[in-house]
């Protein structure tokens, strides 16, 4: 007897399998028909939801990013932490760690997906900045950094961090160390923190980057 499921569950469904195939065989060896075979459904009801496999890649993007989100946001919230320590947790939480969280990331930087790539970065940096925004206005208050536009410093500073990280791979040893460090000293100047104020909010997130 066929089951029938609503829509945005078979979708669900869809995903689910794709991530554990991408994440077990690869993106590239994972083809169509295996995600048919593994749900069990017709090739018109896949193409029904998505279009390709690129598509599907793209709306697991969107459920990554948004389960990610979730978690910062709730950092963020928590006012029993300080300042500092939920910005370092925040970021912490955005890192995506896991082997399928990895080999989705690893699909998004190849250049081909080059604006899959762009898509995932404008999706993080718009919901991502309001949540920095929020943390730097806290630090106003209680006087850790000092700026008059809050909401542009976090953009600037997400886009600076996004760029550190994604060259950081290239660098090894002093270098590295060196880019980090220069990292920590303009972001603290840009905003207007006192020296070393964030060497032990943003070593930690590099640490754990790096594993």
């Amino acid at each position: 007897m066929r089951v029938v499921k609503d829509a945005e569950e078979r979708k669900s469904e869809i995903l689910d399998v794709a991530e554990q195939l991408f994440g077990t065989r690869g993106f590239d060896n994972t083809s169509t028909n295996d995600i048919l075979q593994e749900v069990g459904i017709a090739r018109g009801t896949l193409y029904y939801h998505f279009k390709s496999k690129e598509d599907i890649l793209d709306a697991m993007i969107d459920r990554m990013t948004g389960r990610l989100i979730g978690k910062a946001s709730d950092i963020v919230a928590d006012k029993t932490m300080p300042v500092l320590q939920r910005l370092t947790a925040m970021m912490l939480a955005l890192n995506v760690s896991d082997d399928l969280g990895c080999e989705i990331m690893a699909q998004v930087h190849k250049p081909q997906n080059a604006l899959m790539h762009q898509k995932m970065q404008e999706r993080l940096l718009t919901q991502v900045n309001p949540l920095v925004t929020s943390l730097i206005e806290e630090g106003i208050t209680q006087g850790i950094c000092q700026t008059d536009y809050p909401e542009e410093a976090a953009e600037m500073a997400l886009l600076y961090s996004n760029t550190t990280f994604d060259a950081l791979a290239e660098y090894g040893g002093k270098e590295r160390q060196k880019k980090i460090m220069a990292f920590i000293y303009n972001l603290e100047r840009l905003l207007g923190m006192e020296r070393g104020s964030l060497l032990d909010v943003i070593l930690p997130i590099f640490q754990e980057t790096a594993q």
